[in-house]
């Protein structure tokens, strides 16, 4: 795996020759390493794919946003923001675009081509944690604790406040993929959907058997909007069929797996949208990609699992199921080619 160091340069090559994938299945581990009296490594905090998932834009803790470009194997400084980002979205309906949520509760609108301000947004009152981007590129949800707010992208107003339920924090408000259907989750577990222009309510989830519940604390939706995987401070994910509002499995996650941090379908061009393997990040810094349907293992990214690198703080994965990124504990992405990966597709191991 080649390594690329972006220290204070603002533009430059990501390697001098692409290498096939290393047996891990990692391409290029990139970090940021400044000097001085104590040398020491800025932190990557969110990174966000183009919806053709060959660039990608990153934040670090000390607000500098980067454009990564695989395709053309360069990586450009794109905005010195000033403060930490707490979200990134890039997959807007104009390619150049993208969207950033800092520390103060902002959000602002950047042109990755040319690092112009396309627009400054705000109505939060605490961090944003969340930016879901609708299919069209036209309208966006972002999410803070105390409320979500829904933006329109071409003029960069703001449509709807959607305030709070009886009281009940916000957990994550989103769109269903390749829908106009709003999933909104609180912290008391429960899960409604939305229509998005009306906003009346289409369904909610009913409540699982006292025996299998657990608090929602994060969600993925397949590509064709029918499922949805829920996970939070359990080793246990809660996968649902939305047309029938049933609880169709649990997976099992390992004794290891405490928590549930993050949720990721992996996308295959042959499956119509309906996703089986799902990416399971766990408080121990490992991200599991497991087959629902058969619950079996198919391979691990981060510490522990073999792959090299170590704990993950986060996982993203871009819209074609074509690359993984993991952002470390330690400040560093490792990008992942998922080809090289699901060779483990045919040999499926057990879960451990």
């Amino acid at each position: 795996m080649q390594s690329a160091d972006l220290g204070s340069r603002e533009r430059g090559l990501l390697w001098h020759r692409r290498a096939a994938p290393a047996a891990d299945g990692s391409v290029l581990r990139v970090l940021r390493s400044v000097e001085g009296s104590h040398s020491r490594t800025v932190r990557f905090l969110h990174a966000a794919f183009d919806s053709t998932g060959e660039a990608f834009v990153a934040g670090d803790h000390q607000g500098h946003v980067y454009l990564l470009d695989l395709t053309r194997n360069s990586f450009r400084l794109v905005q010195r923001t000033g403060l930490a980002c707490t979200a990134l979205a890039f997959c807007l309906r104009r390619r150049s675009e993208f969207l950033v949520a800092l520390s103060d509760y902002s959000i602002k609108c950047f042109d990755a081509e040319t690092s112009e301000l396309v627009s400054w947004m705000r109505g939060h009152n605490s961090a944003v944690s969340c930016i879901s981007v609708h299919a069209s590129g036209r309208l966006a949800l972002t999410t803070s604790g105390d409320t979500a707010q829904l933006w329109d992208l071409d003029t960069f107003q703001r449509r709807r406040r959607l305030g709070l339920r009886n009281n009940d924090a916000v957990q994550k408000v989103f769109f269903l993929p390749m829908s106009n259907t709003i999933v909104s989750c609180f912290k008391d577990g429960s899960v409604f959907g939305w229509d998005g222009e009306s906003l009346e309510c289409r369904f909610q989830l009913p409540v699982p058997p006292t025996s299998a519940r657990l608090a929602y604390r994060v969600f993925a939706a397949t590509r064709d909007g029918r499922t949805l995987a829920c996970g939070g401070r359990s080793g246990c994910v809660h996968v649902w069929a939305l047309e029938s509002r049933r609880l169709v499995s649990v997976l099992q996650m390992p004794p290891a797996v405490r928590a549930v941090r993050q949720l990721h379908y992996l996308s295959d061009a042959f499956d119509g949208g309906a996703n089986q393997v799902l990416g399971v990040l766990a408080q121990d810094g490992v991200a599991r990609f497991v087959h629902v349907g058969t619950t079996q293992l198919l391979f691990s990214l981060g510490s522990g699992s073999g792959s090299g690198d170590g704990a993950l703080s986060s996982l993203v994965v871009c819209p074609a199921g074509r690359n993984v990124l993991g952002l470390g504990e330690d400040g560093a992405m490792t990008l992942y080619s998922v080809a090289a990966l699901t060779h483990a597709l045919k040999k499926p191991c057990c879960m451990h």
